[in-house]
């Protein structure tokens, strides 16, 4: 940012400038933001929910061009937020929907704000729907899965998915939700976090015992082009382009920064521990189930196994994974409640969301609850979570930071970053549109 009035004001305020510089309001809460706090609540953002399709990817794809990939998004990631630092030290915004705007007008700015609340609606009632599927069972395929209460406790109605999901959003998700800060997450994410290495300690210790016992299955290095075509393989692209989208948090945790400075660092750590995370959770888990992986390895946990110890397991595998989806529910909420604000407050000379307490906690109840009926009534939006993948998803991670610096309304660009610009929106344009024609086409000739 360009001065440090700008730096002081926090993630929450409404975008309408003249109203900063006629009545500015001092900064409620200080920024001591850590590096580590930014990692984690980073990292949290990415591991999501797409983190159980990772393995059905690397079999499209095979091992070696899967790792490519991975390492491909994660770098394009890295340059696109970097286009988004810069833009941001450089002008007066503080959201992601100001600084598009700042280049691109009220119409670039409205641009952002429908994307990332489509996203993050999609994705919490996602988060939603899986955790129901854990706790409570769901059919897939036509076949019936029991959920964990139901098999450890019985059908009851307290086992049900209302019931269940109801409980772990008074209980765990509104406490932290209702926190105003984002650097007061970084506890959780770190805890989101650990739950998802312990996935990847009992996945790779169950694939190493497989492999020592002579049971692993067989894996492929390369494609298989007699089973998928070239246009199949560009449909994997989305999953890990939704596996590397933290952009919508990039404003919210720069500005709780000791040193904005440091973001650039935190990014970047944080793309090496989910690029480590991704492909040992691809590699080994393809490795364990081979050609049976399910587009969500979820589900594959989910078989009886013929022990004990597999079943105790299973189980940690599967409330692992339920918990931290639980724990990276409030920072995808944060981001989502900010832009919902900005949208229907900005104009209206309303203080910052960060001292309206009742406007907060309105916001925050009504937004929960809507999410909470949603996944109860709805039983699958899969579909609607790879649309958002190829569409929404790819604008906020890769068009929109590469289309500022095009525009350049800050003389910050050079020939060089044009050139990466451009190769960034044909890549992404690229992709998502034969994944979309590619997933259409496959749906209608099914």
């Amino acid at each position: 940012m360009s001065n440090s009035t700008t730096e002081s004001i926090t993630p929450l305020l409404p975008q309408n400038n003249n109203h900063l510089q006629e009545n500015p309001i001092p900064d409620p809460i200080p920024q001591n933001g850590t590096v580590s706090g930014a990692v984690f609540n980073i990292s949290t953002t990415m591991v999501g929910a797409g983190i159980m399709s990772i393995p059905a990817t690397i079999k499209v794809l095979g091992i070696i061009p899967g790792l490519l990939v991975i390492v491909l998004v994660a770098v394009i990631t890295d340059l696109t937020v970097e286009f988004m630092l810069r833009c941001t030290s450089s002008g007066k915004a503080v959201t992601y929907a100001g600084m598009v705007g700042e280049s691109f007008g009220s119409v670039g700015s409205l641009a952002v704000k429908i994307c990332v609340i489509t996203t993050n609606l999609g994705v919490l009632i996602v988060y939603f729907i899986i955790l129901g599927d854990v706790l409570c069972g769901n059919e897939f395929n036509g076949d019936t899965h029991l959920g964990i209460l139901q098999q450890w406790f019985g059908i009851h109605w307290w086992t049900c998915r209302a019931f269940a999901l109801l409980t772990v959003a008074l209980f765990i998700m509104l406490p932290l939700v209702m926190l105003r800060r984002v650097d007061s997450l970084k506890y959780s994410s770190a805890l989101s976090i650990l739950l998802a290495l312990v996935f990847v300690v009992i996945c790779s210790s169950m694939a190493l015992h497989a492999l020592w016992s002579g049971k692993t299955q067989s894996v492929r290095i390369l494609p298989d082009f007699s089973q998928v075509t070239a246009l199949d393989l560009f449909t994997t692209v989305p999953i890990f382009v939704t596996g590397f989208g933290f952009h919508v948090n990039v404003h919210p945790i720069r500005a709780e920064l000791v040193k904005p400075t440091d973001m650039s660092i935190a990014v970047r750590l944080s793309l090496l521990i989910c690029v480590a995370i991704y492909f040992a959770i691809g590699f080994f888990g393809y490795l364990l189930f081979g050609e049976s992986i399910m587009p969500d390895v979820l589900i594959n946990f989910d078989q009886n196994s013929d022990s004990s110890i597999g079943r105790l397991l299973d189980d940690v595998v599967r409330l692992s994974y339920a918990l931290h989806l639980a724990l990276v529910f409030p920072i995808m909420n944060y981001s989502l409640r900010a832009n919902i604000d900005e949208l229907l407050f900005s104009k209206k000379n309303k203080p910052p969301l960060a001292l309206d307490t009742p406007r907060f906690v309105s916001l925050t109840l009504v937004l929960l609850a809507f999410t909470y009926l949603l996944a109860v009534a709805i039983p699958n939006v899969w579909y609607f979570f790879q649309f958002l993948g190829s569409t929404t998803i790819p604008c906020l991670s890769f068009l929109f930071p590469a289309a500022i610096i095009l525009r350049d309304r800050h003389d910050i660009s050079k020939t060089k970053d044009q050139v990466i610009a451009i190769v960034v929106i044909i890549l992404a344009v690229g992709t998502s549109g034969i994944a979309i024609w590619t997933n259409l086409y496959g749906s209608s000739s099914a």
